[in-house]
């Protein structure tokens, strides 16, 4: 079994979490998220028009002397997260209007940079029974880094195709857990907080990569773990209550991760930032020859300063494909493809190829590329190498 410093990923620890977050080393956890106490100084019990109790949180884990000490309790474990939190890596806190703000001060005391305060609406809360107050209907998310300077994992592009193609919104509507989802013992709910795997699902799979560790050091009933394991993350959890372990374990026993190929980010593939000049430069389009488009209906001839010429018009490959489409822009490196081996080639596809040979090497700049022959892909011969020569065509 893996470790991490002293202790076993993919597991579960009881015991205090200030105590076992020690034992980590520092820069070790990719992401973590904390659900603390609330410290929601509950007085009475709380009752139902009809009479009735209310399952409400009056937990002995949630219960503080004072603000003072609860402030004290969130120093020291944030400031402990904040140290094994990589540099690459980010945080996320859970909680309601009795502490995030406290929680929120805290952690841009200790150093943390803040990105993002989420707000998870609950479509279906609890009502206010007394009708003394607004219906209490949301919790808050902060999402923060370890410094205003980290290269955190953002997972935009995905987080907008999950939301129909629009920009994900700071405001999630999630209901609390209900049904099956709602782990119960002897017909009593199991933990009086159980938060919904698909408030976790959303924050792993946005802030997080596959194999990442994922750290919860107020573990519960486990979704964190739980939600992690299924993403095929790896995790580490702390809770202080043996009862809540091992409800989690018995829940973890049941989740089966998803396969690898379909966790990874396709949609996230960022393009190469190549200009079309350097596929001219390194020789992967010879000046003189013709782009096509896809449909072979339309071609134009690459000019050396990189324009295209088409029908008397000279312009880059984006402004003679918008030409040709009659719109005021267009995309050239999706419209335009060359000739091959009497095959159609994408220029999209040799800048990527242009990318892995010039820039992904680590010693690129001081070495030079030697080619696979009969590539397809590959440039038959730099722009020096026939400069000289003259301009050929194809």
């Amino acid at each position: 079994m893996t470790k991490l410093g002293t202790l076993d990923l993919n597991k579960i620890y009881q015991g205090d979490c200030i105590e076992l977050l020690k034992k980590l080393p520092e820069n070790s956890v990719d992401l973590i998220f904390a659900d603390p106490p609330y410290n929601l100084q509950l007085n009475g019990e709380l009752y139902r028009p009809n009479q009735t109790k209310v399952d409400a949180v009056n937990d002995a884990w949630d219960k503080f002397e004072s603000k003072e000490d609860y402030d004290t309790f969130t120093t020291l474990w944030l400031k402990e997260c904040h140290r094994v939190l990589k540099n690459s890596g980010s945080i996320w806190v859970i909680g309601t209007y009795h502490n995030i703000f406290r929680v929120g001060t805290i952690l841009q005391n200790i150093g943390f940079w803040i990105l993002n305060d989420i707000i998870w609406i609950k479509t279906n809360p609890m009502p206010n029974f007394k009708g003394t107050r607004f219906n209490n209907a949301h919790e808050t998310l902060i999402w923060a880094t370890k410094s205003k300077s980290s290269n955190y994992t953002f997972h935009y592009h995905s987080m907008k195709v999950m939301n129909d193609d629009l920009q994900m919104r700071s405001d999630w509507l999630i209901p609390i857990c209900q049904g099956e989802e709602r782990i119960k013992v002897n017909g009593q709910k199991a933990h009086s907080t159980q938060k919904p795997a698909e408030l976790l699902y959303r924050i792993i799979i946005s802030t997080s990569n596959h194999d990442d560790i994922v750290l919860d050091p107020f573990s519960g009933s486990g979704t964190t773990a739980a939600v992690a394991k299924r993403l095929g993350r790896k995790y580490i959890a702390f809770e202080r209550e043996p009862f809540y372990v091992k409800i989690a374990n018995e829940r973890l026993e049941k989740i089966i991760p998803l396969e690898k190929p379909l966790l990874e980010y396709k949609i996230e593939k960022r393009k190469p930032k190549v200009p079309f000049g350097c596929l001219i430069e390194k020789g992967y389009v010879k000046i003189g020859e013709n782009l096509f488009s896809r449909d072979g209906k339309y071609f134009a001839q690459v000019q050396a300063d990189a324009s295209l010429l088409f029908n008397g018009i000279a312009g880059s490959i984006h402004k003679i494909s918008a030409a040709i489409l009659k719109k005021e822009n267009h995309n050239g490196w999706s419209f335009w493809y060359i000739r091959r081996d009497n095959k159609l080639i994408s220029i999209d596809q040799l800048r990527h190829d242009y990318e892995n040979k010039f820039l992904k090497s680590k010693d690129s700049a001081y070495k030079e590329i030697q080619f696979e022959e009969n590539s397809i892909h590959e440039p038959e011969e730099s722009f020096l190498s026939y400069a000289n020569n003259g301009i050929q065509s194809v």
